[in-house]
């Protein structure tokens, strides 16, 4: 590992420190001054992102990674106000979580602490810089990013301010490091852990990074999969509201994770809900493949393949089946799914609690575009990922899922009898 390096890994050690016993008026300064230098630098921060673009147009790259790419005066004007949304949330540093009090008179309580040194690993989303970042500070973590080689002039635009923003509320810069590097070593120095500096590692990004981080890591992570979400389309389903849900699931955004992949239709209704669904789709741009009983209700469906029902197209394509009931939906989803978010859409209370209760997701929804598979949308004011594992945190990752505990134990001189 080299020296500057090494050195991004101490210092980040060493302002976690200080960072962990920072005020919450002071973090809150911190993040304010952050959203005000964002602000001020819209122009610099909009050029270093052509020229990112520009690089990653000549590579020829999907449209939706170049849509993550992209960044507009509303997309930056939105990463200020989610800075700000940020610092209006409760510090989560220092809630006490849990207090009781033990027959020898000994006060014990769970306290919520900083987890230390968070290093994240991400891909095209320059706008992740801010979010993570902002997350990191206001959970009393310092960050150490590294971002994609295709935001690069992006992230280091944005990473100014938030230095900046740092400085002017009297902490150390170190709080937020963004490794400038394209070295496809560093990552894996950072997965060892940066000789003892880095706690826990968040990937953010495809497929095969998030697998070489559970592969190679050796300190903590916590795991972004997949997003192959579904919405299934039961039998009692207002086919007016599925054909919102649908479109806005797949269509919206279709490079975000919590965009739908897959659309089940319950086959008592297959007759009246596969044409209104194909053609909303294909009119607003989506390929749809479809198995046999798709593929009978409209000659614009291609037929699937066994890999499409387990692909993340993160594209205008979706795939399509019929299947039987609710439970049938249910099992597709756990052999298929990637424990994302999936959604129903029924006028049935029970069947909606069956599947709510029965999915094994990190986010279920019942009459609910997928599309809300994000923090902000939870009210969490940003996200670092969706997590999908099952140990310590689920679903979307905000300021309280960046914390710990720990025990304090107040007495009056209690000694342990033999």
């Amino acid at each position: 590992m080299d020296a500057a390096l090494s050195s991004i890994g101490k210092n980040a050690r060493h302002a976690a420190k200080s960072l962990a016993l920072a005020s919450t008026e002071t973090k809150n300064a911190a993040l304010m001054a952050m959203a005000g230098e964002i602000r001020r630098a819209s122009k610099d921060i909009l050029a270093a992102n052509v020229h990112d673009l520009d690089a990653a147009k000549s590579k020829d790259l999907k449209p939706s990674f170049v849509d993550r790419l992209t960044l507009t005066p509303q997309r930056i004007e939105t990463m200020a106000v989610g800075l700000e949304e940020i610092a209006a949330l409760p510090d989560p540093v220092g809630r006490v979580m849990e207090r009781w009090a033990r027959p020898n008179g000994m006060e014990i309580s769970r306290i919520a602490v900083p987890i230390g040194v968070i290093g994240i690993i991400y891909e095209s989303r320059p706008n992740v810089t801010a979010d993570a970042g902002a997350l990191c500070l206001k959970s009393g973590n310092a960050a150490i990013l590294r971002g994609g080689s295709d935001s690069l002039n992006s992230s280091k635009a944005i990473a100014a301010c938030l230095q900046q923003g740092l400085k002017s509320a009297g902490l150390d810069p170190a709080c937020i490091q963004l490794i400038e590097s394209p070295d496809r070593a560093i990552v894996g120095e950072m997965l060892k852990g940066l000789d003892g500096s880095i706690d826990l590692i968040v990937p953010r990004g495809g497929k095969s990074l998030v697998a070489r981080v559970q592969q190679d890591a050796r300190v903590p992570v916590f795991s972004h999969l997949e997003g192959i979400c579904h919405v299934y389309v039961d039998r009692d389903a207002d086919l007016e509201m599925a054909k919102s849900i649908v479109l806005n699931a797949k269509m919206r955004r279709t490079g975000v994770c919590g965009s739908a992949e897959t659309i089940l239709v319950d086959r008592p209704i297959s007759d009246r809900a596969l044409p209104l669904l194909i053609r909303t789709l294909t009119d607003a741009g989506c390929e749809v493949r479809g198995d046999a009983d798709t593929m009978k209700a409209s000659n614009l469906v291609k037929p699937a393949t066994e890999e499409d029902w387990s692909t993340e197209y993160l594209d205008a394509i979706v795939s399509m089946r019929v299947i039987d009931g609710v439970d049938a939906a249910i099992d597709h989803i756990a052999r298929y799914g990637s424990q994302h978010t999936d959604a129903i859409v029924t006028a049935n209370a029970a069947t909606a609690e069956r599947f709510l209760k029965t999915v094994d997701s990190a986010i279920v929804l019942h009459n609910a575009s997928t599309q809300f598979a994000d923090g902000s949308e939870f009210g969490f004011g940003a996200e670092i990922g969706i997590a999908t594992g099952k140990l310590h945190a689920r679903g979307p990752v905000g300021v309280e899922q960046l914390t710990t505990f720990k025990y304090q134990i107040r007495g009056a001189g209690q000694i342990r009898p033999a």
